[in-house]
């Protein structure tokens, strides 16, 4: 383990930096944060959000044994996640997806089948929710990884932007055209695991949209929708997965145009896209971009840009 993050109490964020200040770490500015402190290789961030504590480097699982847990926190978790969150470890599907607040590239959803022998493997191996993981290195490691654990069954749903128009013009919502195709990451994972009883995704709209959309496949497997679904090893394992498919398409795409996609919507996205127009005409949208984001209609010359439909 070279990376961890845990909420902390405004107390126990206190009790922590006098821990570290005891133990001679060297402290530094860092935005956002309480407070930052590094010795030797390991890096120990409060952020002020939260709070929480980020903790990256080779030692940071001797560093959760044997100074966060029993010097601040008082709960011994690492290790025993099979016993606090037993569902966890529960032979299930986790569901994630990514690229649905970008407007270039894919909209991706991505599954995994998870069992007690295959999530300790994840756990033990670093699996994170993608968005805590920024290098586009690190997710094509962590990918990797996820492939090559025995067992660990995975689907993933790539819907390039041209396709996407399309469909969400059909489906006139997206929250429907994510249903169908959580959906369908649940159907090729359910035909190549039957006995799986149940699946979990992080909640995107109402529950009965994704229930819908599984009883019109002839799905009956048990659904859980949660808000923070990517706690869970499995969808945290999915969103690795349906973060690297995307994040390939931007690369081999961004070459392909020789410009580089930004990600998200932001004013630089706005730049790039005008760029793409200006040169090749307004059609190339269709092809890398996601249409009903307003963020068309600003590159076009009307409307407010970072909003979607």
């Amino acid at each position: 383990m070279t990376t961890h993050t845990e909420p902390l109490t405004a107390a126990q964020a206190d009790l922590l930096r006098k821990v570290l200040e005891r133990q001679g770490y060297d402290f530094e500015f860092k935005p956002y944060a309480l407070f930052s402190a590094r010795k030797g290789k390991l890096n120990v961030t409060v952020y002020e959000k939260g709070p929480k504590v980020l903790i990256q480097g080779r030692d940071t699982e001797d560093f959760i044994r044997f100074t966060l847990e029993p010097e601040v926190t008082g709960v011994a978790k690492l290790g025993y996640e099979d016993i606090l969150e037993p569902d966890k470890f529960e032979p299930h599907f986790g569901i994630d997806e990514s690229g649905k607040g970008d407007f270039f590239g894919p909209l991706v959803i991505a599954g995994t089948y998870t069992d007690a022998a295959i999530a300790r493997h994840l756990i033990d191996a670093g699996i994170m929710d993608s968005k805590r993981v920024t290098s586009a290195a690190r997710i094509r490691h962590l990918a990797a990884i996820i492939r090559a654990t025995p067992g660990c069954t995975t689907a993933v749903i790539s819907i390039g932007p041209e396709r996407y128009n399309t469909m969400h013009g059909s489906f006139k919502n997206l929250n429907r055209l994510l249903a169908w195709g959580h959906a369908r990451a649940i159907e090729t994972l359910a035909a190549a695991r039957p006995a799986c009883p149940r699946t979990l995704s992080d909640q995107f709209a109402r529950p009965e949209i994704l229930q819908r959309a599984l009883k019109e496949k002839g799905l009956t497997i048990q659904l859980e929708q949660r808000t923070k679904g990517e706690s869970d090893t499995a969808v945290a394992a999915a969103s690795i997965l349906a973060r690297e498919r995307f994040i390939d398409w931007i690369d081999k795409t961004s070459t392909a145009c020789r410009i580089k996609l930004p990600l998200g919507a932001s004013d630089a996205v706005i730049q790039a896209a005008r760029e793409l127009v200006a040169r090749d005409g307004q059609e190339v949208l269709g092809k890398v971009a996601k249409l009903h984001f307003k963020t068309t209609q600003t590159v076009l010359g009307s409307g407010s840009p970072n909003a979607t439909d």
